[in-house]
């Protein structure tokens, strides 16, 4: 297998956006020890893989050029590497791939089992291919930062801002399941898409109220969850309950010093940025959850992977509604 030739989609440098991925012919990768070869049936695209093609954790990655972009992937595996006993050729699987070397616009991948989750046949490929980096920030927002458990449990009023996006559309979800009162902002085309995922209250983010961050029944939040860039901590404030926490999953440079600030004031009001922690732990509760129906995933387009620059231009403009999927073979279902 590793003599063989596959189809593949990379970049040789840093800048260029969608006009610099190039088709090209590499080697299909050989799985290392702890890794599996899966053959992928479709990969998703997320902004953080042209952020990192714009240069904006250069030098650190991408770790070397060329670079086949993307992290999210699901497929069958191929073949196991050494060390793998819990995962085996013939399996349909969902996995993150390192972000350091990326791979996912490609025929075959090799993947971490640290990072792979078994993929019940009533979970598609391109279902599961949505879940690794949205899905889990979300889960892990709204879980392990909003302390919202998904047993329903939880009595409080959450904020998803940017709510019709890849991360926001399943924190809505997830949100609601663990028992939250949630409000949402999100553009006005997208109002009756949010509120069918089970949002309370929905906001037109260019509304007063939206702007505002405004809840329409004069609700205070316990935690917002912050999928948008560009809202200053002055907007926050005024509508968080008084040991609440905006969790901020595009922190900037000003927003990681406001968050140090908000820490050193000792301010029960607080700022806390987010990285998402990939984990096969969190991909199978989330795989787990699609396949008793209670989450979905959103497809806002789906391409080819001889159109995957069409797709890296849908994300760059910053418009989707939901997930914008490549798919990659339609064989793996």
């Amino acid at each position: 297998m590793a003599s063989k030739l596959m189809q593949a989609v990379q970049y040789a440098k840093y800048g260029g956006k969608y006009e610099a991925l190039q088709q090209v012919e590499v080697p299909v990768p050989t799985p290392k020890k702890d890794e599996v070869l899966v053959k992928i049936g479709a990969a998703s695209v997320n902004p953080v893989d042209w952020k990192i093609q714009s240069g904006i954790l250069r030098p650190f990655l991408p770790a070397k050029f060329p670079h086949i972009p993307g992290t999210d992937v699901a497929g069958e595996i191929v073949s196991v590497g050494p060390g793998v006993t819990e995962f085996s050729a013939g399996e349909n699987v969902v996995t993150w791939l390192d972000i350091r070397t990326g791979g996912s616009l490609a025929k075959y991948a090799a993947a971490s089992v640290k990072y792979t989750a078994k993929r019940p046949m009533q979970v598609s490929a391109v279902e599961a291919a949505c879940l690794p980096v949205a899905a889990m920030t979300a889960l892990q927002s709204v879980r392990d930062s909003a302390g919202v458990n998904l047993d329903g449990s939880y009595k409080g009023d959450i904020l998803i801002t940017a709510a019709s996006g890849g991360v926001g559309t399943f924190a809505v979800q997830l949100a609601k399941l663990g028992g939250a009162h949630v409000t949402a902002t999100c553009g006005s085309r997208n109002i009756e898409l949010v509120k069918s995922l089970g949002a309370d209250e929905v906001l037109d983010y260019k509304s007063q109220e939206g702007s505002d961050l405004k809840s329409p029944s004069g609700r205070k939040y316990d935690a917002i969850v912050n999928c948008t860039t560009g809202i200053p901590w002055s907007k926050f404030r005024p509508v968080l309950k008084a040991n609440a926490k905006v969790i901020d999953l595009t922190p900037s440079v000003t927003g990681l010093a406001t968050s140090v600030l908000t820490k050193l004031s000792f301010s029960k009001q607080r700022l806390v940025p987010l990285f998402m922690s990939a984990n096969s732990k969190d991909l199978q509760i989330l795989v787990d959850l699609v396949k008793e129906g209670k989450l979905k995933t959103l497809i806002d387009s789906k391409f080819s992977l001889e159109e995957a620059k069409d797709a890296w231009k849908r994300s760059v403009e910053g418009h989707a509604t939901g997930k914008i999927v490549v798919v990659v073979d339609e064989s793996v279902q």
